[in-house]
């Protein structure tokens, strides 16, 4: 058990060092990108308040190149860089990968020199590991929210310009100057992809990639469909912005009469948590043998696992996607 201890300390600790040295190591691209773009934008003498061009996409899953090597070889690090720029966070797959395991091992080991019950240790570090990922979710479902709130201000705001006789794209232009985040940024590398040679087929396209939401889906299959056939484009994007605020209206009409029902949900998620805490500090020996006994391990994770899936079965029911 001492050897396992050192042996867990030391990949622990060598991780963290050799991740901190080799992305020190590695060339600096933010700035060979920043020195290229301001070069781009001299040449081409920009107003003051042009926008700030993002010309070079960052392909790398990791400033290391062996792990980026190792990356490449599967799919599923390139969805989790995905995943990250949804979130609207400039990290590399590699780099958060490295830090949920180093975060793992160090809640492995301080649990495990705490209790002295390495099957315990494993139940907290394993979800320790996932904290950096749930962060990532956690600001990625702000952000898509925060987008989709906006959405309908930004259809409002093309069919307007529109209607005063600018191109569509003029009107991408005055949404990426004039909107807060993240509607602008979106529609600012739209615009610049765009402008810079992209069909604009591709560029929406890779605006529904960018942002997974079913409103942004409607909005440009209303856009491509207008492109081949025809019609008045500012009175598509007014009845495209009336059918989301009509959607938002039914949301918070069901939201408000399932609050009973998630309010249960999360009373039976988070009771059986609140009645061990509370056990604990009451009578300690009462419920000590679930964590010192094997089978009390066992039923402990049993009935972790249980509850989740119950927590996921009855928060689905309540939750009514409009």
């Amino acid at each position: 058990m001492q050897f396992l201890f050192a042996a867990l300390i030391f990949v622990m600790i060598f991780l963290l060092i050799a991740g901190l040295v080799l992305s020190q190591s590695g060339p600096k691209q933010g700035e060979i990108i920043r020195g290229r773009l301001e070069a781009i934008e001299k040449g081409a003498m920009f107003a003051k308040n042009s926008l700030r061009l993002e010309l070079i996409r960052d392909e790398l899953l990791s400033s290391i190149p062996a792990v980026n090597k190792v990356l490449v070889r599967w799919l599923w690090p390139a969805r989790l860089r995905n995943f990250i720029s949804q979130a609207g966070m400039q990290v590399r797959p590699g780099k958060l990968l490295l830090v949920s395991v180093v975060m793992g091992l160090v809640f492995l080991e301080v649990a495990g020199i705490i209790s002295g019950n390495w099957g315990l240790a494993v139940c907290i570090g394993v979800p320790a590991a996932l904290l950096p990922l749930i962060f990532v979710a956690f600001k990625r479902a702000r952000r898509l929210a925060a987008f989709e709130r906006e959405f309908p201000e930004v259809i409002e705001l093309l069919s307007r310009s529109v209607r005063a006789g600018h191109s569509f794209a003029a009107g991408m232009e005055i949404v990426a100057t004039d909107l807060p985040e993240p509607a602008c940024t979106e529609f600012r590398v739209t615009f610049d992809e765009q402008r810079f040679g992209l069909p604009l087929r591709d560029a929406l396209l890779n605006l529904c990639e960018r942002v997974p939401l079913v409103d942004v889906r409607l909005f440009v299959i209303a856009l491509l469909v207008q492109k081949e056939t025809g019609g008045n484009l500012a009175e598509i994007l007014d009845n495209l912005a009336h059918v989301i605020r009509e959607r938002f209206r039914i949301a918070g009409e069901v939201r408000v009469r399932t609050a009973q029902g998630r309010l249960t949900a999360g009373i039976l998620i988070f009771l059986p948590i609140f009645m061990i805490i509370m056990l604990r500090m009451i009578d300690p020996a009462y419920i000590t043998l679930l964590f010192t006994d094997r089978m009390g391990q066992l039923m402990l994770v049993g009935a972790a696992c249980l509850q989740a899936i119950g927590g996921v079965i009855v928060w689905r029911i309540v939750t009514i996607k409009v």
